[in-house]
C-alpha cells in the first residue's frame, strides 16, 4: 500500500507491507528467511517447515465465510431435525441452551466474524446452494451408444443441499443405473448378471462429491455410456495425494464435508474406499477402475461395464440364446405335432428324437457359454494392465522395455498385455517402433 503525504519541506511516500495470506512468499523464484542479522535463502527443510505453518493458520475453502448470505438462506428446521441430532450425542443436546448461531457455529456451519453461513453451511443445509455456489450440482446424462455425439436417452440434475442430495444419488445408483439380468449357465440354471456393482459405483459417486472442489462454476459429471460409466469431477488430487501414492495416500479438500458425510453414514474415512471398489468391480468382472489423472484441474474415473447395451440391435449372445431357444421349441413342436397325428410311433424313434433335442440343447449351451466367456475376457482388464494404461498416459513414447522396467516384469509379460488392450480396443500403436507413440482409445 503507498500513500503520499505532503509537507511544507516536501512530499513523502510512505509505503505499508502487509503480510501475505499465502504464504511463503517467492521473489523471482526464491524464498528468502531471516537468519540472525543476516539474509539468506531458504533451503527444502525450511521451506517444509514454512508450508506446514501456513496450511496450519489457512482455511479450507468449505469452512471460509460465503458472503453476501444470511442466515435465512440456511433450512434451520433441516439442521434441527436431521443435522443436529447425528452430529451431537442426545445426552448433550438437552443441555444444550446455545442459540441457533452458537450450535450453527460449533459444526463450522457458521462464521460468527462476518455473521453470516460458511460455504460448508450453504452446501450441507442451504436452501439453494446452486443459486449461491452455480457448480455445487452433478450433472447426469445416459448416452444410446459409446460416444458424447450419441442420442441422449436420458438426462438429470441433481441439486440441493447435500443432506438431500445425497439421499437422491445413493436411490439413483441403487435402482436406476444397477440393473441385473438372469443368463442361462446351464439348462437347469442360470445366473444374475449385473451391469455394475451398486457399492461399487455408490462409493465412487461419494468420493466425487466429498473431494470435488466448489470454487468452480463447472458441475460434477456422471456420464452413463452404452458400455461404459464415466465421472469428470472438477478439482485434481489434492494436497498430499500424488498419482504415484493413490489410492494409499488420503488427504481432505473439504473436511467439513467429509466429517458430515462420515457422520450421516456415506463414507467410513479409513482410506479403503478405492480398494473395495476395485475389489468389488474385480468380482464382479467389470474390470478395475481406470483413474485420470493427466488434466490436473480435473479427476476421472471410468469403469466399464460388465454387460453392455447393445447399440440399436441385439448382442450376439441374446441372438445365439434366441436361435437356440427357437430350434428347440421348433422341434419339440414338431415333435408334439408328430405324435398327435401318428399314434403308433415306436418307442425307438422317439428316444432317437429326445437324442437329437438333447444334442441341439447342448450345442446351444456351449454356443453361449463360449459367447459368454468370451465377452468376460473382452472386458476383464488386470491391474497390471491398468498400470500400464497409466504409465502411458503419462508419457505416450514409452517403449515395452521401458514399461516392463517400470513394472519390474518379464518383457513378454508386457508384450502380452498389450496385445490384450490393443484386441479389446483401449491401445493403438500409432507409426512404427521407432518414432511411433500410444494412442489410448
Amino acid at each position: 500500500m503507498v500513500e503520499k503525504f505532503s509537507f511544507p519541506d516536501g512530499d513523502i511516500a510512505v509505503v505499508e507491507v502487509k503480510p501475505s495470506k499465502n504464504t511463503p512468499v517467492k521473489y523471482k523464484g526464491t524464498v528468502y528467511i531471516r537468519i540472525g542479522p543476516r539474509r539468506g535463502e531458504a533451503n527444502d527443510e525450511e521451506l517444509r517447515i514454512l508450508r506446514e505453518k501456513s496450511e496450519v493458520k489457512s482455511q479450507t475453502f468449505d469452512t471460509s465465510p460465503c458472503l453476501h448470505t444470511i442466515i435465512d438462506d440456511l433450512d434451520l428446521d433441516l439442521f434441527k431435525s436431521e443435522y443436529l441430532p447425528k452430529m451431537v450425542n442426545a445426552n448433550i443436546l438437552k443441555g444444550d441452551k446455545r442459540q441457533i448461531k452458537e450450535q450453527l457455529a460449533s459444526l463450522k456451519l457458521f462464521d460468527p466474524v462476518q455473521d453470516c453461513p460458511t460455504v460448508a453451511g450453504i452446501l450441507l443445509i442451504g436452501k439453494d446452494p446452486s443459486h449461491i455456489l452455480f457448480g455445487s450440482y452433478i450433472q447426469y446424462v445416459e448416452f444410446a451408444g459409446k460416444s458424447i455425439t450419441s442420442k441422449v436417452l436420458n438426462e438429470r440434475q441433481f441439486s440441493g443441499n447435500l443432506i438431500t442430495m445425497l439421499k437422491e444419488i445413493d436411490y439413483f445408483i441403487k435402482y436406476t443405473i444397477q440393473k441385473q439380468r438372469p443368463v442361462f449357465v446351464t439348462v437347469l440354471r442360470e445366473e444374475m448378471k449385473i451391469n455394475y456393482p451398486y457399492e461399487a459405483i455408490r462409493e465412487l459417486a461419494m468420493n466425487l462429491i466429498m473431494h470435488r472442489t466448489y470454487e468452480t462454476n463447472a458441475p460434477a459429471r456422471f456420464y452413463e455410456y452404452s458400455d461404459r460409466i464415466v465421472m469428470d469431477n472438477p478439482g485434481g488430487l489434492y494436497g498430499k495425494v500424488q498419482p504415484e501414492n493413490f489410492p494409499h495416500v488420503n488427504d481432505y479438500r473439504n473436511p467439513v464435508i467429509a466429517e458430515a458425510m462420515k457422520v450421516l453414514g456415506y463414507v467410513n474415512r479409513f482410506n479403503r474406499g478405492i480398494s473395495m471398489v476395485q475389489e468389488q468391480l474385480d468380482a464382479n468382472k467389470n474390470g478395475l477402475a481406470i483413474f485420470d489423472f493427466k488434466d490436473i484441474t480435473t479427476f476421472k474415473v471410468t469403469v466399464m461395464s460388465a454387460d453392455p447395451k447393445p447399440e440399436g440391435e441385439v448382442s450376439g449372445a441374446d441372438k445365439a440364446k434366441s436361435g437356440a431357444e427357437n430350434g428347440a421349441d421348433g422341434i419339440e413342436s414338431g415333435t408334439d405335432n408328430r405324435h398327435e397325428r401318428v399314434g403308433d410311433v415306436s418307442e425307438k424313434r422317439r428316444r432317437n428324437v429326445g437324442e437329437d433335442n438333447e444334442a441341439e440343447k447342448s450345442m446351444g449351451e456351449a454356443e453361449n457359454e463360449a459367447i459368454s466367456e468370451a465377452e468376460n475376457e473382452a472386458i476383464k482388464i488386470t491391474s497390471r494392465q491398468v498400470k500400464i494404461l497409466q504409465l502411458i498416459r503419462e508419457d505416450n513414447s514409452l517403449s515395452r522395455e521401458a514399461i516392463s522396467k517400470q513394472l519390474e516384469v518379464s518383457d513378454s509379460s508386457v508384450y502380452r498385455d498389450i496385445e490384450k488392450l490393443k484386441k479389446i480396443g483401449k491401445l493403438e500403436r500409432i507409426g512404427g517402433n521407432k518414432g511411433g507413440y500410444w494412442k489410448i482409445k
